[in-house]
């Protein structure tokens, strides 16, 4: 099987499953707020089991990125790269991004290599 990055519209049962195990500290009204008109809820899917998502608000041509995570399990194979190379494929009409730092260094290590750079507490792709 392939990993593939899928933009949820809703939420199945083993969905729900595996946000939990991904943001094991969120609820389910976390994850179905993220399911609107101007936000968006991106998965990196392998055998039809979630490994990391990401929630994206949408603004014209803005995106911020929040809560970003892989499943511990299955991080340092790519799936986090992955996740944004084609999200941000996916989205072509954005043409700057944002995320929040949370001031971790392997967070840090990991927006550097997808392209971003620390402005103040903000990582920025522009």
């Amino acid at each position: 099987m392939k990993l593939t990055i899928q933009k949820l519209t809703s939420l199945s049962t083993q969905d729900l499953i595996d946000l939990a195990k991904v943001w094991p500290e969120q609820t389910e009204s976390d994850w179905q707020g993220s399911l609107s008109e101007h936000q968006a809820l991106f998965a990196a899917v392998f055998n039809e089991r979630i490994l990391g998502a990401v929630k994206v608000r949408l603004n014209g041509d803005h995106g911020e990125l929040r809560d970003l995570r892989v499943r511990e399990v299955t991080r340092r194979r790519g799936v986090g790269l992955y996740l944004m190379e084609d999200l941000q494929a996916q989205l072509p009409q954005v043409r700057s991004w944002e995320m929040l730092s949370d001031g971790e260094a392997v967070t840090a290590a990991f927006m550097q290599a997808c392209g971003f750079s620390l402005t103040g507490n903000i990582w920025k792709k522009p």
